[in-house]
């Protein structure tokens, strides 16, 4: 294991040793007193496939973890925007809250956030091949959630009891599912978007992935069956192509 000291660092010097470490073939690194940089994660592709674990003390920059391609990133405190922009692979975990456009265009891998997260999370977020992005979040999001979503698994726990307050929900959305502990109005999600109760597959996917969820954060000190006990929804395109009544063909 190496540790970082990112206080004195910009950006590139960071990124710079990031990718220089992963060639060298160190397989951990620790990054303490991180204060903004950002695009952490993002130029650590290699040929050949190599993984790296990084641990983040601080908070992150925008575009952590942007086109993540296998790696896994632990942030032991808030991140900002753009976590896991373009993501093919891997894993982030952030212990506190993510800001806006979190998963945006989020091809692959999972991204767990303790707490709550901004606007428009989601947005584009899509599958690719064989791979199937999943984001969960503890407690809840602000408008725009999973706007022209294409693909994938999203669910917000609301942990924390506020209630789903943000709208907007699945605008433009044409593939994936939303799923939400707690109930949501009708006036708060997209046209194109139907609220359902959960099928025996719907409560499987929930099954796998909160657990997942409590297991990367034990200090909130909850079980699986403590949160799916709870009502759950799920909001789903009404179309894979909603805007077809547009189109010249």
């Amino acid at each position: 294991m190496i540790e970082i000291d990112a206080g004195p660092l910009k950006t590139r010097e960071l990124n710079d040793q990031l990718r220089d470490m992963m060639l060298a073939g160190i397989q951990k690194v620790v990054i303490r007193n991180v204060c903004g940089q950002r695009y952490i994660g993002t130029r650590l592709y290699s040929p050949d496939h190599r993984k790296m674990e990084i641990e983040i003390f601080g908070t992150p920059g925008n575009d952590l973890a942007a086109f993540l391609y296998g790696h896994r990133i632990t942030v032991h405190g808030n991140a900002q925007d753009g976590v896991g922009n373009t993501m093919d692979q891997g894993e982030v975990v952030v212990e506190g809250r993510a800001g806006d456009v979190l998963g945006f265009s989020m091809r692959g891998g999972r991204i767990f956030v303790r707490d709550n997260c901004g606007y428009r999370t989601a947005l584009h977020m899509k599958e690719y091949e064989d791979k199937l992005p999943v984001l969960v979040i503890g407690g809840t999001s602000q408008d725009f959630l999973g706007e022209y979503m294409a693909g994938g698994i999203v669910i917000l726990l609301d942990l924390y009891g506020k209630g789903h307050k943000g709208n907007f929900m699945g605008t433009g959305m044409h593939g994936g599912a939303i799923y939400l502990r707690g109930v949501v109005e009708k006036e708060q999600v997209g046209s194109q978007v139907e609220i359902s109760p959960l099928d025996k597959l719907d409560r499987e996917i929930l099954d796998r992935y909160v657990s997942e969820f409590v297991e990367r954060f034990p200090d909130l000190c909850l079980s699986k069956e403590e949160i799916l006990k709870d009502e759950f929804v799920k909001l789903a395109p009404k179309s894979k192509r909603p805007y077809s009544k547009i189109y010249a063909y």
